[in-house]
């Protein structure tokens, strides 16, 4: 039992590190933003948020500072070369270019090493036959923590994904049954509407803007964005340049078979939500009512 909570603590700690490293340059950069605003404006509710955001921006740094020296200790420790997956989990995770797969190692050794030096007191109370193979378990689980965490936010990442597509798509097209060519249609599409995966399309047209190869962009939103339907998306863009095929027909297709997915991902979760539903009038109303008719037959009893 006590190995069991050892695992699980050494687990959420890493997750709740990492966690914290995905978000603070987002809270940086918010920060930021509230600094000049607050700057030129005198209104109080301004000042209020301009102060909340401040808050926000130190519980970041105090973040930044633990994932720091997790990382100093993981290089310190000395870690491994990193897997040629990383890369692509960390793009599927949205973390690819605020991340680096040595930080990226270098913060799971440190974690593991953590939790690891967290969890050796518990362990004492263990026979020394049993504390030799658990603590090495416990430091396992605290460096491969972060991959289980990298895996929840990219299906996260999908799912938010596949809710937002159809209607990105279908604004493409109008975009490009305008007369507007790919990328300038990209820029619009990322500046006109919000949400993932506008701000994906955004990026690969600044992307275009900076002189990167059209095949190259592509390829880098096939990696933050791992869907079928974004790979179809990108071979249909290519096709286009390639061969001159018209490209406004392959995202009506698109944009109608991503809704028809959306319509039965939504079914198929609402017939898992039938029996929890069930379960909880089973356990919770049904008795609740039971109580009731039993305290009115003790009372009248009585």
């Amino acid at each position: 039992m006590t190995i069991a909570l050892a695992a699980l603590a050494g687990m959420l700690l890493a997750a709740g590190l990492t966690d914290l490293a995905a978000v603070i340059e987002a809270r940086r950069t918010t920060a930021r933003v509230a600094s000049a605003r607050g700057s030129t404006t005198s209104a109080p509710g301004g000042s209020r948020t301009a102060r909340g955001r401040s808050r926000t921006a130190r519980g970041g740094s105090r973040a930044a500072r633990g994932v720091a020296m997790l990382a100093r200790l993981g290089r310190r420790l000395g870690v491994p070369a990193p897997p040629g997956e990383l890369d692509a989990r960390l793009a599927a995770a949205g973390l690819g270019s605020a991340v680096r797969t040595a930080d990226a190692m270098a913060v799971k050794g440190g974690a593991g090493a953590a939790v690891a030096l967290a969890a050796a007191p518990a362990l004492a109370a263990l026979p020394l036959r049993m504390t030799i193979v658990a603590l090495p378990a416990v430091a396992a689980a605290g460096f491969f923590a972060p991959d289980l965490w990298l895996a929840r936010r990219a299906g996260r990442r999908a799912a938010r994904a596949g809710v937002e597509l159809a209607d990105v798509l279908d604004l493409l097209r109008v975009a490009i049954v305008a007369g507007l060519p790919v990328s300038r249609a990209l820029t619009e599409v990322g500046r006109r509407r919000g949400g993932l995966v506008a701000t994906e399309l955004r990026i690969v047209s600044e992307r275009l803007a900076l002189g990167v190869p059209r095949a190259d962009a592509l390829a880098a939103l096939r990696r933050s964005l791992p869907l079928p339907a974004i790979g179809l998306l990108t071979a249909a863009i290519a096709r286009a340049d390639r061969h001159g095929a018209p490209l406004a027909p392959a995202l009506t297709a698109l944009a109608q078979a991503a809704r028809a997915d959306r319509t039965r991902a939504l079914h198929e979760q609402a017939a898992r939500a039938a029996p929890r539903i069930q379960l909880a009038v089973a356990l919770l109303l049904v008795p609740a009512v039971l109580l009731v008719v039993a305290a009115g037959l003790v009372h009248g009893l009585a």
